[in-house]
């Protein structure tokens, strides 16, 4: 079994709802399985419960390269969404791109709202999940289409900015901010049972897999942020018992 937890997971045992666990998918070994319950609620919940995406349409996908972002790519690529993405370097670009991404943007070097509309015919991004925040703000805003969605999930770069309203009226765009770890267990039973009718099959079938960057045993957590905060992980660093 997983289980999306409230907290606290860096532990031999822990305590949860029935209502957030989930059968450990038979087509991934049982520790990568892990890295799936947090990364897919928080992808699924927010591109397609609050951002609304559907086939066919484009989403820019900030922070690519981490655990809810590789995710989130291939749950959108599974969707028939078109996924365009950002990461640093052209490294983990690349990889974002080798994992299903249409469009994968170095940030550090490219400017994404001009790759994004060029890529779209110049509509621009129907959904925007983001985890950077503030400084993203206004070029997130500049980057949606016409009615497009824009879902904040994250607060990497501040969290205080500036948003020119005439420019979201005139798109006719909205704007999200969600968390799932302060959700109510109601709220948390929902995303969890979403899951598992809807992103569990695309796991059995091999459409969505956990990306595990490494393994580490749980008594070195301090070199697994340590490897986190050099900017070098793709996907899930994973502490084993």
């Amino acid at each position: 079994m997983v289980a999306l937890l409230e907290g606290g997971g860096y532990a031999d045992q822990v305590t949860v709802r029935a209502t957030q666990v989930l059968p450990a998918p038979r087509s991934v070994d049982l520790i990568d399985a892990a890295a799936l319950p947090e990364a897919v609620c928080t992808a699924w919940d927010n591109l397609v419960t609050v951002g609304g995406l559907r086939a066919g349409e484009w989403v820019l996908l900030h922070g690519g390269s981490g655990g809810v972002g590789t995710a989130a790519i291939q749950i959108a690529k599974a969707l028939g969404a078109r996924v365009a993405t950002t990461a640093g370097g052209r490294e983990r670009a690349a990889q974002c791109a080798d994992l299903g991404a249409d469009l994968a943007i170095d940030y550090r070097e490219q400017d994404f709202v001009e790759l994004v509309r060029e890529a779209s015919g110049g509509s621009g991004a129907d959904v925007v999940l983001d985890v950077v925040g503030a400084a993203y703000l206004s070029d997130n805003v500049r980057a949606l289409a016409r009615g497009g969605r824009l879902v904040v999930i994250g607060l990497q770069r501040g969290r205080r900015g500036e948003l020119d309203l005439g420019a979201l009226m005139t798109k006719r765009a909205t704007v999200a901010g969600t968390t799932l770890r302060s959700r109510p267990a109601e709220e948390k039973a929902a995303v969890v049972a979403a899951v598992r009718e809807h992103v569990w099959p695309m796991v059995d079938d091999g459409r969505v897999r956990p990306v595990v960057h490494t393994q580490l045993p749980l008594a070195e957590a301090q070199r697994a942020h340590e490897l986190l905060e050099s900017g070098e992980v793709f996907g899930k660093v994973l502490l084993v018992p």
